[in-house]
Order: C-alpha cells, then structure tokens, then sequence
C-alpha cells in the first residue's frame, strides 16, 4: 500500500474524527466538572474507578489497573492519587495479607463529591454528543458510543 492508498486515507480519516469527538467531549465535561465541582475528567475517572472496588477476593485494583482505566501511566496515576488524597478524597493502606501492597479507597468525602459529580458530568457527555451528533462526520461515531451496552 502506498501513501496515497485509499484504504489508509479512509483509516486516517476515520481516526481523525473519532480523536475529534473524543476531544470534544472530554473538554466539554472537563469545563462542567471543573466549574461545578473543582474536578477534572481525570480525577472524576479515578474517583469513579476506585469506588467499584469492593473488599471481596480481588476487589482491590493495583495501582497497574487503575492506570489501564484512568488511560494514565502508572507515576501519572500515583500522582492524581495523591492530589486527592491531600484533599480528603482518597486514603491510603497497607494491604493486609501482603504488606507491600498499598490498598486506595474513596473516603466518605469523595463519595460525597462523586455522587454529586456524577449528574453534571452525564449531563455533559449528553449535550457533547448532541453537539457532535451536527456534524455529519461524527454522526456515524456518535451512533456507536449511544449503541454501546453498559459494562458488566
């Protein structure tokens, strides 16, 4: 295949335009997020992540997990971690059955502070998906994250 290919130009196209709406819509739920809760995308993903968790056989994300699902590499995501631990958010300890293991749970605060988040940032995702849904390109991507079934 050559530069000129037109099954590349269509592939080049067609991930153009799903890293437009994915750019759309994180800054248009990052604005929301931060004006309405002192959040960004970021630390709402984490915050939403850690709050799955449960203290059952493997209820507990390493920190390599909680990378994978925040789309953060793994000092990126220590620090995040930090951050909203400073703020009362996260806490921090020691596994109990390896001592090595450090355990991060949502304090009552960053549950607080989820659950009120998590209105405004469905609200966001909604009009930034409306909003790309006028521009012929994205329909078609648009169409698929709306048909996409909720995880299990």
């Amino acid at each position: 295949m050559t530069a000129t290919d037109p099954a590349l130009t269509a592939l080049a196209q067609g991930w153009c335009a799903l890293s437009l709406l994915h750019g759309r819509i994180e800054t248009h739920i990052e604005r929301a997020l931060q004006v309405g809760h002192d959040l960004s995308v970021r630390e709402y993903s984490l915050l939403d992540v850690l709050s799955r968790q449960h203290n059952g056989e493997g209820g507990h994300l390493q920190m390599k997990q909680v990378a994978d699902a925040v789309v953060l590499s793994q000092s990126a995501t220590t620090r995040l971690v930090t951050r909203l631990e400073d703020r009362g958010l996260l806490s921090r300890y020691l596994c109990p059955t390896d001592r090595r293991g450090i355990y991060t749970d949502v304090t009552q605060a960053g549950l607080k502070l989820l659950d009120e988040a998590r209105p405004t940032n469905d609200k966001a995702l909604r009009e930034a998906l409306d909003e790309a849904a006028k521009s012929p390109e994205l329909v078609p991507l648009v169409r698929v994250v709306e048909s996409l079934p909720a995880p299990a």
